[in-house]
């Protein structure tokens, strides 16, 4: 395999690898809500996870699966941050579990070609790495977004890391 090939396979790898953990924290985050707490607000400046969610949806598909995977742009982005409801829990995690995986179908299947191609979106000029860059630093911060939510209303450790030792150090 030569080095480009190399390089395309690590940043895929990463990349998959980094969203699959977003989706792993916001299923672990959202065991111990309630279907009330899904949709409550910490003030009126700030998003429900329920809001976050959504808005991680419309993002990801339009970064992602609209731009890299050259698709019609049918997001609402307003609607992602003014629902107050219509959705369970359940089905917020479903919707998002099904546009990841749509994502990390196209991210995969990308070819050196897409990677290095500009594409506008949202008015912004990116690369297809700059898309999936975009798209998996997004998906990083709002997961941390609601686990910080989850923390305050439950005051708990949601035990990300259990039974890891990440103390050690690096070897080189």
């Amino acid at each position: 395999m030569d080095k480009e090939a190399q390089l395309v396979e690590e940043l895929v790898k990463n990349a998959l690898y980094r969203m699959d953990e977003s989706t792993r924290m916001i299923k672990k985050s959202l065991v111990d809500i309630s279907e009330d707490e899904v949709w409550q607000k910490p003030n009126e400046s700030l998003n429900s996870i329920g809001n976050l969610v959504l808005h991680l949806c419309g993002n990801i598909s339009q970064y992602v699966i609209s731009s890299l995977g050259e698709t019609e742009d049918k997001r609402h982005r307003d609607v992602e941050f003014s629902a107050t409801g219509g959705f369970t829990k359940d089905e917020l995690l479903k919707k998002l579990e099904d546009v990841v995986d749509t994502a990390k179908r196209i991210i995969f299947d990308s070819t050196p070609n897409q990677l290095l191609k500009i594409k506008s979106v949202q008015g912004f000029s990116f690369s297809g790495v700059g898309i999936i860059l975009h798209a998996v630093e997004h998906y990083s911060y709002h997961t941390g977004q609601i686990a910080f939510w989850v923390k305050q209303l439950k005051n708990k450790d949601l035990g990300f890391y259990d039974g890891l030792d990440l103390n050690k150090k690096n070897i080189f």
